[in-house]
């Protein structure tokens, strides 16, 4: 028979071994890239950034796919820290343009995100694509930290 004192030792142990969910916290976990962009869209290979602080601590990721049905490309950024925390999150995708100058040709930004930010879709069939997610990096006094693609990605 267990006592008061077990009882409240195993309910300690459960919820330090992360056991006990949070709901707020388990329904914003069930939720991945691929939900976020819809139905038809899939990662493209290696897209898969962090987004880290100049000291290479991660704060999250952001993420780039493609729906081969309809020629989109979709960005969502999602917190990997301070999650459940509104900070400023920041998802942006870019298509080379046949001119000289690129252009960016979706962005959304949200000063209030706890979990992820996204969709920004553009139409990109037959162009490559750049992208970048930033995260501010809650209450630590830096501004904000950004993953950045210095080439294009998925051309095609």
């Amino acid at each position: 028979m267990r006592g008061p004192t077990t009882t409240i030792l195993l309910a300690a142990a459960l919820s330090i071994g992360g056991v006990m969910a949070n709901p707020a916290y388990a329904a914003a976990s069930a939720v991945t890239p691929e939900r976020v962009c819809g139905p038809g869209f899939a990662r493209v290979a290696h897209s898969k950034q962090a987004v880290k602080t100049p000291g290479k601590r991660v704060l999250g990721y952001v993420y780039l796919l493609y729906n081969r049905r309809t020629g989109y490309n979709c960005v969502t950024t999602f917190k990997t820290s301070d999650v459940g925390v509104s900070t400023f999150v920041m998802a942006t995708i870019t298509v080379q343009t046949r001119g000289t100058r690129p252009r960016v040709s979706g962005e959304n930004e949200g000063r209030r995100v706890k979990h992820y930010l996204g969709p920004v879709k553009t139409y990109g069939k037959g162009r490559c694509v750049k992208y970048m997610g930033t995260i501010e990096d809650g209450g630590r006094g830096l501004t904000d930290a950004k993953s950045r693609w210095k080439s294009w990605g998925n051309c095609g």
